[in-house]
Order: C-alpha cells, then structure tokens, then sequence
C-alpha cells in the first residue's frame, strides 16, 4: 500500500514532515530518509503552507524520453538516457510562484513530468537493484526559458534555461509507490488540458533510469531524477496557472508571475 509524505510549514512557521491521508496529515518526526516516528498529532491540510516533499541536492531532466514525442519530433530513440541538471536551488513546492528572471523577457515553457525520488545513496547500481533505491514518485512542472537554450549558436545553454530559481516545481507529495502500467500525467493551463500522456511510454523507465544515471553520478537521498515529458508542451504567460496531476500522487499547482 502507498504512503503520501508531505512536507509542511505549520501556522506558526515551524517546518513539519507526515503522511497524507483523508483526516489530516499525520505528524512525523526525524528526517524522511531516516526513520521518521510519527507523533500522534494529526494536522488539518489547510492550516499549513506545503512545501516541496524533499529538498534535492540535484535534479536530473530527461531529454527525449517518451515515444510519444520522439516519434513527433523525428527524433532517433537513444541508446542511453539523455539528461541534464537542475540545482537544489530550481525547487519550488505546490502553491510556490515560478518567478520570470528579472533579465528575460522570452517565452516560459511549462513541462509535466514524473519525478523519481531517490531513498538511499546509489552509485553503479544494476537495473535488477535499483528499485530498492528509489523511495517514491512526484509530480514535476520542468519550466523551462526556452529562448536561452539557442541563444548563443556556440553552445546549448540547457542549464541556464532550465536551472533558475522556482523553475522545478515538484508535489504535492511523494508517493511510496505507483502503477506505472496505468499512471497518466495529465497538465493543464489555465484550466485547459493541454497533456494527457501514460507513463508506460517511457522509453527508459525509473529502475533503467537509475541504473544508468548512477553510472555516471552518485545519487543522494533527496534527489530527482525528472522522467522527461511528452506532446503538448507549450508556453505560459505572466499570471498563467499550471496544473500537473498523477493519480496517486495529487495535482502540483504554480503560477508563473513577472
């Protein structure tokens, strides 16, 4: 059975970690990754401000990583995953403002997204093993400044365009496991949809994802690896409200502001 950890900050402005259920949240303590003991408190949902369900020292964005938008694309399926890095600094939670760099004024592109959340530290680990490294699933908004990436033909500036502050957006919670045969990503604007997409299009899964990315970098707890996308990407402007929702999860809320 699934468990949904939250992290909160209560009325009084304390920070607090527990388990999302139908009552309430149950309050936990210790750190997330450890082995957090609830307190017996349970705290109403709307009494608190959420935060981001964990605190990332890194996040690792796919490129290219669903058929769906390969095929659209004319894209060639690649032989390894394709991936860049967002900074722990990117993070916002549910309810956070994407917040437009003071210094851009292109167009702001809005990306849903599942995100792998990793439990313990991992380096070359094998793909048969890999799950048990893998401590549950979020929703992920990859905002990205999209005019950057070209804007010097020297170089792709992927970490620029994708890395400013507010610009990964991951929550409501962490989910301890997930039907990936069945999940759906589902994104609106504005209230509109605009992605409808199964995650069983992957093409490099979460357990094959973390095999690989380990391979090359060890992962932390925290950290996450954000899955890619799929069709209907598209562009937001200043005031536009962005919804990404995974049954099981919950939906992610942000809203980008000049």
């Amino acid at each position: 059975m699934s468990t949904n950890w939250i992290r909160f900050l209560s009325e009084e402005g304390a920070p607090g970690l527990g388990r999302l259920g139908p009552q309430g949240i149950a309050e936990y303590r210790g750190e997330l990754f450890g082995a957090p003991v609830a307190t017996g408190r349970t705290v109403a949902l709307e009494a608190v401000r959420v935060l981001a369900p964990c605190t990332p020292n890194k996040v690792v964005g796919l490129w290219n990583n669903f058929l769906a938008l390969c095929t659209k694309l004319g894209k060639t399926v690649p032989e390894h995953p394709l991936y860049f890095i967002k900074p722990g600094t990117s993070v916002i939670g549910s309810g956070g403002l994407i917040r437009r760099p003071s210094r851009y004024r292109g167009k702001i592109v809005f990306e849903g997204e599942l995100g792998v959340v990793i439990g313990v530290r991992c380096a070359n680990v094998g793909a048969e093993d890999a799950e048990r490294y893998i401590f549950g699933y979020t929703c992920v908004n990859d905002v990205t400044a999209v005019d950057l990436i070209n804007e010097d033909p020297n170089f792709e500036q992927w970490s620029r365009a994708k890395g400013s502050d507010t610009f990964t957006c991951l929550g409501p919670s962490i989910a301890t496991s997930l039907d990936l045969a069945s999940a759906r990503v589902v994104t609106t604007l504005d209230g509109v949809e605009r992605q409808n997409y199964p995650l069983s299009d992957m093409i490099f899964p979460p357990a094959e994802l973390v095999a690989q990315i380990s391979a090359d970098m060890t992962l932390y707890p925290g950290d996450v690896i954000a899955c890619g996308t799929s069709v209907g990407v598209g562009s937001m402007k200043d005031g536009a409200t962005v919804r990404v929702r995974i049954d099981g999860i919950g939906e992610l809320q942000n809203q980008l502001v000049g």
